[in-house]
């Protein structure tokens, strides 16, 4: 599971404007807004995630760590 600051760091190091995250991962640019808003466990569904990681991985992010255990991001 990703966290809210690893999609913020992601779509800022690609230079990502939310609706181009939500476009290139079929997420409601809504449902992108509200996630990254959000500090702890991100309440969405696996789908949802799952379809939001992916776009982020295709683009050449790599999400490091673990939501409890240091989380971050790199550029492949």
């Amino acid at each position: 599971m990703i966290t809210s600051a690893q999609i913020r760091a992601a779509r800022a190091t690609l230079r990502w404007s939310a609706e181009k995250l939500s476009a290139q991962a079929g997420v409601s640019l809504r449902t992108v807004k509200r996630l990254e808003l959000l500090d702890g466990n991100l309440n969405a569904r696996d789908q949802t995630m799952a379809a939001l990681q992916s776009a982020l991985e295709a683009a050449g992010i790599e999400f490091i760590g673990s939501p409890g255990h240091q989380p971050g991001i790199r550029l492949r």
